[in-house]
């Protein structure tokens, strides 16, 4: 008996919509109402297709690649990791082989159960839909009356990546499925001890499934030390515990526009900016995963961009390991003001790189936001030391200009930045505006005013220092003699500089810009295919919307936006190309829901239980709201809604409204939250 595609997707539970293509974005996803994305495959004209993205729980990560073929064959390769499980490297590798020697494996589909229904081979159907949602589902269609739907999941505790089978008789017959399971052994001695790798699968050896009837299995793939139990895993728990985490994610920190697929890709990012956490002897850490970097700490993905945003997400292990990222940094601070470590890799047995790239800044700037997002006095007291010794190695780096030195930038020497460059400078200035905030609330005002005095000498050495025209643009030099545009030009607007916003929004938008969003460094001969990290794209908007450019950043972010969550590689945002290939690293998952906290709403932190809004709305959105901001140490919703020409400006906590007012675009409103 034939199904349709609806009735297919009926038993498994979810609605396929066909898809628009665009005339610039080559689109396969769309984003449903219920924040998923799915593929419909049955209608897809542009095959053959591949693609990959990352799942991870505390101890295991697999990058799941998956290709579908002309004839809509699905083929996938599991790149399964295990973070924490050191391995030994050949005495001839290069000593950075150290600093990427985790215990993985790919396991091809050759790995699978084979089954037999009655006397036949039992050949899975074509792909008919695919939906992703913090786990990726492959909906098959029918094949001898049997619907098969394959979930894969990382498991959230164990050394375990699970693809789970459901299988449903869409017949009007009984039938006899038989299953032929394939276990896989091997071992490896590591630093650990002995590490034990297995694959298998759960799947009975044989089963009746009447009309309508389902059977579900698992097939894992896990690891253990020596003699650490790998069988016997509870495939329903397992998910569950998948399934509590989306669910714990998707209801705090709500973004609600006008546009599903920003709301659709915020939800997704905070999914992968909250699960890349890894148990270690530093005690729970982010890492930034993409099949690189694993259970460490590095001073601009954790220090700079994740760790000031899981206050608001509200998430306690995101908290706690954004805690133990900065008490890291500040037990392992120089006792002099040599430069600080920038990265700690390995569990921390193995420290990168010897390169001062303003990670002191970034650790100042990252640590004095968490503190006081935090919204508690007893937290920013054990990580003041670590903001007090960064801010003072900054003031030991001051050149004669009044700005920042350092031998490079986060680009760790890929493109040159002189001897002092601008983001090294306004990260140092974004960390002394967080700094007088927090110091104020410790009780330590004359170390505050002494900042306030710092802030108004460092805009004028910025301006001064690295204040140019290129191309006829006002806008930054990014080092002295620099003379092309730079993604890092951003950051004087992200800190709230903006005497030279309107030519650097120009070159942002428009001369850096591309369909990956702005490119490292613009020459006009090279621009289509040129190197981009999405960092610099995540951050420029963020500034561009904190300017007042609202109409034209909505344009760009919903063009980007469309490419990451429905184009040909998603579902979240990248680190880089053509370095690391476009993985999806998640601390740039947290720099882009920091665009609309810190970008489009200007929210900025100002006490342990007080913040400054600077709201805006595009022409195009008539309101939008966040609802279960954690920030602070409470929960609240901040609504923004058009009225006539001004914006109406409402802030609820605990079901009270606690400020609700008529304000100009752009205006900024001081909020105090009740105890």
């Amino acid at each position: 008996m034939k199904k349709t595609i609806s009735g297919l997707l009926f038993f498994f539970f979810l609605l396929s919509n066909s898809f628009s293509q665009s005339e610039k974005i080559k689109k396969y996803w769309k984003a449903n109402l219920n924040h998923s994305i799915v593929w419909n495959v049955t209608a897809e004209n542009k095959l053959p297709h591949s693609d990959n993205f990352e799942m991870d729980g505390k101890k295991v990560a697999c990058i799941v690649y998956y290709s579908i073929d002309e004839k809509k064959k699905l083929t996938i390769k599991r790149d399964v990791i295990f973070p924490q499980l050191r391995t030994f490297v050949e005495s001839w590798n290069e000593q950075w082989g150290k600093y990427r020697a985790y215990f993985r494996q790919s396991f091809q589909d050759d790995l699978l159960p084979r089954f037999s229904v009655g006397n036949n081979k039992f050949v899975l159907g074509e792909i008919d839909s695919v939906e992703i949602k913090g786990k990726i589902s492959f909906f098959h269609k029918p094949a001898d009356g049997i619907a098969v739907k394959r979930t894969l999941f990382p498991s959230m505790n164990e050394r375990l990546f699970i693809e789970k089978w459901e299988m449903r008789n869409v017949s009007e017959k009984p039938i006899m499925v038989f299953a032929g399971n394939i276990k896989y052994e091997t071992q490896q001695k590591g630093e650990k001890g002995m590490y034990h790798l297995t694959a298998y699968s759960d799947a009975p050896e044989s089963k009746e499934l009447l009309p309508g009837e389902m059977m579900s299995f698992g097939v894992y793939f896990a690891a253990g030390i020596n003699d650490e139990k790998l069988t016997g895993f509870d495939l329903v728990l397992q998910e569950e515990q998948r399934n509590q985490f989306i669910s714990e994610i998707e209801s705090n920190l709500i973004l609600e526009t006008p546009d599903n697929t920003i709301n659709t890709l915020f939800f997704f990012s905070k999914i992968r900016a909250a699960e890349s956490l890894y148990e270690t002897k530093m005690g729970l850490v982010h890492s930034p995963g993409g099949g690189n970097y694993y259970a460490g700490i590095w001073a601009n993905d954790q220090g700079e961009y994740s760790s000031p945003f899981f206050p608001y997400l509200g998430y306690a292990n995101g908290n706690l390991a954004a805690l133990n990222c900065y008490k890291w940094f500040l037990k392992n601070k120089p006792d002099d003001f040599s430069p600080i470590i920038s990265s700690w890799e390995m569990e921390g047995d193995l420290t990168c790189c010897g390169l001062d790239r303003g990670d002191a800044a970034m650790l100042a700037y990252g640590a004095s936001h968490f503190a006081l997002a935090s919204g508690r006095k007893e937290l920013a007291l054990e990580i003041w030391q670590l903001i007090e010794w960064c801010l003072e190695y900054c003031n030991t780096r001051k050149n004669s200009e009044g700005v920042i030195t350092s031998t490079s930038d986060e680009m760790e020497g890929r493109i040159s930045t002189g001897g002092a460059n601008l983001a090294t400078s306004a990260l140092y200035y974004g960390a002394l505006r967080n700094a007088s905030y927090l110091s104020r609330e410790l009780g330590k005002f004359e170390y505050s005013k002494s900042l306030d005095i710092k802030i108004t000498q460092m805009e004028s050495s910025i301006e001064k220092y690295f204040g140019t025209t290129i191309d006829g643009l006002e806008t930054y030099k990014y080092f002295e003699g620099n003379t092309t545009f730079r993604h890092w030009i951003c950051l004087p607007l992200v800190m709230g500089i903006e005497k030279r916003k309107v030519g650097t929004i120009d070159a942002l938008l428009n001369k850096l810009w591309t369909e990956n969003g702005i490119l490292v460094e613009y020459t006009p001969e090279v621009k289509e295919d040129a190197v981009f990290w999405d960092r610099g794209t995540l951050y420029a908007l963020r500034g561009t919307f904190k300017a007042g450019a609202i109409d034209l950043s909505l344009e760009k972010l919903k063009a980007f936006s469309e490419k990451r969550l429905t184009g040909d590689h998603v579902p979240y945002v990248v680190e880089a190309y053509p370095e690391n290939n476009m993985k999806h690293l998640s601390a740039e998952s947290a720099l882009y829901c920091r665009i609309f906290t810190e970008g489009l709403l200007g929210m900025e932190p100002t006490g342990f239980r007080s913040f400054s809004v600077v709201p805006v709305l595009p022409k195009s959105w008539d309101h939008y709201d966040f609802k279960n901001i954690r920030a602070f140490n409470s929960c609240f919703d901040v609504k923004v809604k058009r009225v006539k020409d001004e914006i109406e400006l409402t802030v609820i906590q605990k079901e009270k409204t606690i400020y609700k007012g008529i304000v100009k675009s752009g205006s900024k409103v001081n909020i105090g939250l009740k105890d």
